[in-house]
């Protein structure tokens, strides 16, 4: 059902007023091509020093090329194709830039990104998605914009009923692309890339390069220049990361013990499914914790509130299915737990990409129990290493027939032996 209480504000109505004048900058930004205004802007946001997949992507963008991107999650990717865009758009005109996201909430991101980059700028940015009414995009879209952030669904939507047309895209982004193929996405992107025009600068960014993937970029792409920073498979650096096995009966009290040693500034907790995520929530609440929920069954009003709460302190945890984990950009973030074993391996090295960004430390935890043996076998598999598996002291540990004292020892030794080796003794 659509929310119709929520409406997402109007461009000029969060677009700050730009300075009179703009000082001459000498600094990385402008080093790598940026103009003073955004070399400015990006400094009043804090940032002192490009991140290496913007010092590779920016001349190119800039120059009109277009690019593969691939980076570890929280370097700045986002900055990497927003600010020459910026640049490359000069001022208002038609809308000349498109950034397909998969999810409302990276959309939001995206938009919010630019709207702070280009506050030193008079061009207009706004945004298209759906699980909200149609009347405020309806009117950003007649009132004219430069840049476009939109789900592939609302975007075909709009398009349907002629409240715009993609007649005059210059820049076309297609981000986090491999999660658009999870989602079935895929279909859409292309009949949305048909309506572009064929002379158009296209960005490319994925985790991952599948062979559908790839066949989609060589279909939209022209001559791309690949960008490609750090291992794919691996997690950030600045992620400390640990195994806790514990029997299922007993890993909400270990995730209170957990939380109990930690000191955290904020938490952000992992589930498979959306009624686990509930059923958390409202222990560790029942326990005196701050809590925020998102997951699919909670209308966009309710998940934009859960985000921006956790963002700005209001909550001190958030209860999440992996539909908060990709690309979500969280500042501050000090300890990710994985309360269920993602299912796919890959979903675990974005999970805890939640924290440790932009060069901060972070910690993420997983339980691990007998049933998820395998799995956490499978994610040391996918990264080439294997994770440490520690203990609580004092915790009053219970072991199953499947999950003894010997297999425990066998499982907290796995980090000694070769990954390959599978534990024979522990069954799904």
């Amino acid at each position: 059902m659509i929310d119709k209480t929520f409406d997402h504000p109007r461009t000029e109505d969060i677009k700050p007023k730009a300075p009179v004048d703009i000082p001459k900058m000498d600094t990385a930004f402008t080093a790598l091509g940026l103009s003073d205004a955004l070399a400015f802007g990006v400094q009043e946001m804090g940032y002192v020093a490009p991140t290496p997949i913007q010092a590779q992507a920016i001349p190119v963008v800039l120059k009109g090329g277009d690019v593969i991107g691939s980076a570890q999650t929280g370097t700045g990717k986002t900055a990497a194709f927003a600010l020459p865009i910026i640049q490359r758009l000069g001022g208002h005109g038609a809308l000349r830039c498109l950034i397909l996201e998969p999810t409302r909430e990276l959309a939001l991101q995206v938009e919010e990104a630019f709207q702070k980059f280009a506050k030193f700028t008079d061009l207009r940015v706004t945004i298209v998605y759906g699980g909200v009414g149609y009347g405020k995009q309806e009117d950003d879209l007649r009132r004219g914009m430069d840049i476009l952030a939109a789900t592939p669904g609302r975007l075909l939507d709009h398009l349907e009923r002629g409240n715009l047309t993609l007649d005059q895209i210059d820049i076309l982004v297609l981000d986090e692309v491999d999660r658009m193929l999870d989602m079935g996405f895929l279909p859409d992107v292309k009949r949305i890339v048909q309506k572009c025009p064929k002379a158009r600068q296209t960005l490319f960014f994925t985790a991952t390069l599948p062979p559908e993937l790839a066949q989609l970029a060589g279909w939209a792409l022209n001559n791309p220049v690949k960008v490609e920073i750090g291992r794919v498979r691996s997690p950030a650096e600045t992620v400390s990361h640990a195994f806790y096995p514990v029997v299922a009966s007993q890993k909400f009290e270990l995730l209170e013990l957990l939380m109990e040693k930690t000191d955290f500034k904020s938490v952000l907790i992992f589930t498979r499914t959306r009624m686990g995520a509930d059923r958390i929530a409202a222990r560790l609440e029942r326990g005196g914790h701050t809590v925020g929920v998102m997951h699919s069954d909670r209308n966009q009003r309710e998940r934009i509130e859960a985000l921006a709460g956790f963002k700005s302190g209001k909550y001190e945890v958030l209860v999440a299915t992996d539909i908060a984990a990709r690309g979500l950009d969280i500042a501050g973030v000090s300890h990710v737990i994985n309360y269920d074993v993602p299912e796919n391996a890959e979903d675990y090295v974005h999970r805890i990409g939640r924290t440790g960004r932009a060069n901060n430390t972070g910690d993420a935890f997983t339980l691990v129990t007998e049933d998820d043996v395998r799995d956490a076998r499978s994610i040391e598999r996918y990264m080439g290493v294997a994770v440490e598996r520690k203990k609580i002291e004092g915790f009053p540990y219970i072991y199953s027939a499947l999950f003894d004292q010997k297999i425990l020892d066998e499982v907290v030794a796995a980090a000694a032996k070769p990954v390959s080796r599978l534990h024979r003794g522990v069954r799904r």
